[in-house]
């Protein structure tokens, strides 16, 4: 089967993941990738091809990979261990807590085909706990690239971040959030893509375009939408949160994630103990058996489209 050529004038952030990492191998050999049977699905062949003393593969072998890539650091290498979310931050859980957060080893972790982003294949192969999980354990910044601009931004600054730092990259291409752009990325530091006084949708990763399409559409409505991408689900940038909070009527998260323990309870967890209070909702994938299906279709399925978006910042709005 021929393989598909992606004509769309932007890529998945994995590609962009992957380019920029080639670009800075270019003049640092001290850029490592570490993968674990994952160079195809992390799109790092080129990056072999070009430097293939800058590449190290550990088979299928996840536990390992942290390891490895602990120690690489250890010595003062730029490591990035990248393979699916899903085993990543279940299998290697240990290993990220002790060798990379514990031991204070700057590794850049990288969860690559996040979230339901296998689809068909099924709950094994979703990664719906890895906010939770990460967000737990002291040491580590946890972050979701929501378009091309992010990722590479983002990439640039965990090169150069002497601390460990989680990575999560879906697979399908994603559109900018913005046609210019003029601001400063930085890890706990939101983006504001549109302003309004009605509803405060705040999203990451994948989530945010379509909680940016909702917002064209209640735009036609008469409804004014603030959609904020917090890339940084830890540290939460919580001085954005309450400002735009108190500002709005209502408030909506969007997340390719379980309900429990990611970006909603941890804005909810802040905004409470700051006594802020408006409605709010969380909107992610139910503690339920996750249907089956393509990335999109279960994704529609628990509304997280730009249609199911808006229903629910309507229904919010009524019950004000």
């Amino acid at each position: 089967m021929a393989e598909q050529i992606n004509t769309l004038p932007y890529k998945a952030n994995l590609e962009v993941y992957s380019e920029t990492l080639q670009r800075l191998a270019e003049t640092d050999a001290n850029i490592i990738a570490v993968t674990s049977d994952s160079r195809g699905s992390g799109k790092l062949v080129p990056f072999g091809k070009k430097y293939p003393d800058q590449i190290v593969e550990v088979g299928i072998a996840e536990q390992n990979l942290v390891g490895v890539a602990a120690g690489l650091a250890s010595c003062g290498k730029k490591v990035f261990a990248t393979s699916p979310a899903c085993f990543l931050t279940a299998r290697a859980l240990e290993q990220i807590k002790n060798d990379v957060a514990y031991s204070n080893n700057p590794v850049k972790v990288i969860g690559i085909s996040a979230g339901v982003s296998y689809g068909a294949l099924g709950s094994t192969h979703h990664s719906l706990h890895d906010y939770a999980a990460l967000r737990a354990i002291n040491n580590i910044t946890v972050v979701a690239p929501a378009d091309n601009w992010e990722t590479e931004q983002a990439i640039e600054l965990a090169a150069r971040t002497d601390e460990p730092v989680y990575l999560r990259f879906g697979k399908k291409p994603m559109p900018p959030l913005k046609e210019s752009i003029d601001e400063i990325f930085a890890f706990g530091k939101g983006r504001v893509i549109t302003e309004g006084d009605d509803v405060l949708i705040i999203g990451c990763g994948e989530t945010v375009y379509p909680a940016l399409e909702a917002a064209r559409l209640l735009k036609e409505e008469g409804i004014s939408a603030t959609v904020v991408s917090m890339h940084t689900i830890k540290p939460l940038d919580t001085d954005l949160l309450a400002e735009r909070a108190r500002a709005c009527k209502v408030i909506l998260t969007v997340e390719e994630h379980s309900v429990y323990g990611g970006l909603g309870e941890a804005c909810a967890g802040y905004l409470l103990q700051q006594r802020i209070s408006k409605p709010f909702k969380i909107m992610g994938i139910p503690d339920e058996y996750t249907v089956t299906g393509s990335q999109s279709e279960i994704l529609n399925h628990y509304g997280i489209s730009k249609n199911g978006i808006a229903a629910v910042v309507r229904e919010l709005l009524r019950s004000k």
